[in-house]
């Protein structure tokens, strides 16, 4: 092998190891700490993490009594008028809770991103109900106004 192809061989593996090192994150805690707290961290011009944080803040308001008021400036700001309108509707025809399709709070949700075509995106919600080993989920599909940022349709999967 000639000197020029060792120099650049271990200049190659000099560089993978140094970027390997950049990719993989040092222990922020040395054995016996306790671990670090978890962080949240979101993009407000990211549709997907909107509908994240509109069920994350209508949830946690619907658990507190006497928040209706929260509720609907949450609906104000995430959702399209026509959508409020609806589910208005869906809530007189079916006295339940149109955003959760639902008469009870969920104990807890998970958004999960989905596909976007024709100026929207779509969300899958899954709403956890009950705890412990006792757990159903019920999923919604979220429609999103690319342009707006808005949530423009929910329907029960």
């Amino acid at each position: 092998m000639n000197r020029s192809r060792t120099i650049g061989s271990v200049l190659v593996a000099t560089t993978l190891l140094l970027a390997t090192a950049v990719l993989v994150p040092a222990r922020a805690d040395a054995p016996g700490d306790p671990p670090a707290a978890p962080s949240h961290s979101g993009n407000p011009t990211s549709v997907y993490e909107r509908v994240a944080h509109f069920y994350g803040a209508y949830i946690d308001v619907a658990h507190d009594p006497g928040s209706n008021a929260a509720a609907a400036e949450l609906r104000e700001f995430y959702l399209t008028p026509d959508l409020r309108t609806r589910l208005l509707d869906f809530e007189k025809r079916h006295d339940t809770d149109g955003v959760l399709r639902a008469q009870h709070v969920p104990s807890a949700w998970k958004v999960t991103r989905g596909d976007s075509g024709m100026g929207h995106t779509y969300t899958t919600v899954r709403l956890t109900w009950g705890t412990g080993t006792e757990k159903t989920y019920t999923y919604l599909t979220v429609r999103s106004d690319l342009e707006s940022r808005k949530i423009s349709d929910i329907t029960s999967e």
